[in-house]
């Protein structure tokens, strides 16, 4: 027999449609004016080249947030969250930190194997090796095997960036072409358009370097019920020798829900890859690159926010103790709260940046922050929080030698040096500032490998343990808030194991680091040359 339903229950299944378009249409109304402003595509090249610096919007802070009790300190302390973003309490057990890149890649592949209902990707790219290969291959099977079972109908939908995806003769879509064509009615290709590319600006651009316009920088990993938030892209260093973060959900239905509606939501405003290899634009939607660039914006914005609005509203009608015992857990073992935090500004939405912006802001005296990046290059914005701010931080970055664009041939190969020198302005400011004792800035050192980590650890007053993390796609940086499309996840748990599974993670990274001095850019190893200098402005704004 069927559950009650709650009156809560009711009333969203009646109507949240009607109400979800009221906050859809304001959030148009809320954009459309900027985007009155925006000029021709030929234009385009000129708000490339310069930072906007806008102030941070404030935040304001409310008595209380429907979907997250406030009975304990912690919860209180963070509550804020919820009153913008969807607020999901999950039990903490349930977490699993994911420590290195095989563990990623062989849990992935067993996931994928076992999906019985859908299986959903998205990432920048997907690699060309052996390693990706089999990933494809697991695909094959699980989606062979649902063919066989006549009560499995599983669903595979992939969403990438086209740029990226459509690089060289063999490239993403050409290793997902196979699948497109046997099981057609079963899986999704999705390749996601900026639409600032476009008109004389895609015409010029060279292919190596379109992507620094603006991608699809989501990595969503989802497997029926359970997900992985990652930073890592779906390739075989990433597999192998490429340091990220990737925290595995498992059994979090709704959390699970959310991110397969949001890459739904993307993939249906993007370009749809058919089995003969062309791409062709759903039926109604606007071209991102052929149509009106403002027109786009406004639809994609509008369908993204229809899953962050339903989603919001839903954890909203459906906070009381009674659902939670309608899901199977107890409130006891609910322990745990993950907060979706999407960034994808030039659609006109900047959720994730207006968090971080708050987090870094309310960070004070007693707290603690470590915060880590594979491409160190704050936002000024950013940059102005933590040199303002009270709390102690610790930044990890990339040695020049793990950094990604290390060796690479030309112009890319500067761009290692060009981070010493973005580096080195920061610890200057530091110094001048004389915050060197609160805020010490770390460099990775792993012979043969790459680092790619992203994201913070958050301690309260008194604590040993981190209470809260942000992990996903997002870097700090310009491109990650102007540019690409993000997403990442807050995790705010009082569960004792999984905090310290946080605590394990952000030591195992930071032991293999040393922190940086004045004598570390004296280096010979780190002179950077006077033409690197010059042209660090614009690969701060592209790379």
């Amino acid at each position: 027999m069927a559950a009650p339903m709650s009156w809560r229950r009711l009333v969203y299944s009646v109507y949240s449609p009607a109400i979800a378009g009221v906050f859809t249409r304001m959030s148009d109304r809320l954009f459309r004016a900027r985007d009155r402003r925006r000029g021709s595509s030929v234009l385009l090249l000129a708000p490339l080249l310069a930072e906007t610096d806008p102030n941070p919007r404030h935040i304001s802070r409310p008595t209380g947030s429907a979907g997250v009790q406030d009975t304990d300190p912690l919860c209180t302390h963070f509550r804020w969250m919820a009153e913008h973003v969807p607020a999901f309490r999950v039990p903490g057990a349930h977490i699993h930190i994911l420590t290195s890149p095989d563990q990623f890649y062989q849990t992935m592949k067993a996931r994928i194997k076992t999906a019985q209902r859908r299986v959903v990707m998205a990432s920048l790219y997907l690699g060309t090796g052996q390693l990706e290969q089999e990933l494809v291959d697991c695909m094959e099977e699980a989606l062979q095997r649902s063919q066989d079972n006549s009560h499995s109908d599983l669903k595979v939908s992939i969403l990438l960036d086209y740029t990226r995806g459509s690089r060289g003769q063999i490239n993403s879509r050409t290793m997902l072409l196979p699948l497109l064509q046997r099981f057609t009615s079963q899986i999704r290709v999705s390749m996601y358009h900026t639409p600032d590319l476009r008109g004389l600006l895609r015409l010029l651009v060279p292919q190596r370097f379109n992507e620094t316009i603006g991608v699809q920088h989501i990595k969503v990993y989802l497997f029926d019920n359970s997900i992985i938030i990652s930073g890592a892209n779906l390739s075989d260093s990433y597999f192998t020798n490429r340091q990220d973060r990737y925290v595995l959900l498992e059994n979090c239905r709704e959390v699970a829900d959310f991110f397969s509606d949001l890459v739904e939501a993307v993939g249906d405003v993007s370009l749809q890859l058919q089995p003969d290899d062309s791409v062709k634009m759903m039926e109604g939607m606007v071209h991102p690159y052929k149509g009106n660039r403002r027109d786009f914006s406004v639809v994609a914005r509008k369908r993204i926010m229809e899953v962050m609005n339903m989603a919001h509203m839903r954890q909203q009608l459906l906070s009381s103790p009674e659902d939670s015992e309608d899901e199977g857990m107890s409130e006891g073992e609910e322990d745990t709260w993950v907060f979706p935090l999407v960034q994808m500004k030039p659609l006109g939405i900047q959720v994730d940046e207006q968090v971080t912006q708050r987090l870094l802001k309310d960070a004070g005296p007693d707290s603690t922050v470590f915060l880590t990046s594979g491409y160190f290059n704050l936002t000024r914005a950013y940059m102005r929080l933590v040199l303002g701010a009270g709390a102690s931080y610790r930044i990890l970055t990339a040695s020049p030698e793990v950094n990604g664009f290390f060796g690479a041939k030309g112009v890319a190969g500067a761009i290692p040096a060009a981070y010493i020198h973005i580096a080195r302005q920061f610890y200057n400011q530091v110094c001048q500032l004389g915050q060197q004792e609160r805020v010490h800035l770390h460099e990775y050192h792993r012979p043969w490998w790459t680092f790619h980590a992203k994201g913070l650890w958050y301690y309260l007053q008194g604590q040993d343990r981190p209470c809260l993390t942000l992990i996903g796609s997002p870097n700090f940086g310009y491109r990650s808030v102007h540019r690409d499309l993000e997403a990442q996840i807050a995790i705010v748990t009082e569960n004792e194991e999984l905090q310290s599974q946080l605590q394990e993670e952000q030591e195992m990274l930071y032991r293999r680091s040393t922190e940086v001095s004045s004598s570390t850019f004296e280096r010979p190893d780190r002179h950077v040359k006077l033409w690197v200098k010059l042209v660090t402005p614009l690969i701060k704004n592209f790379f």
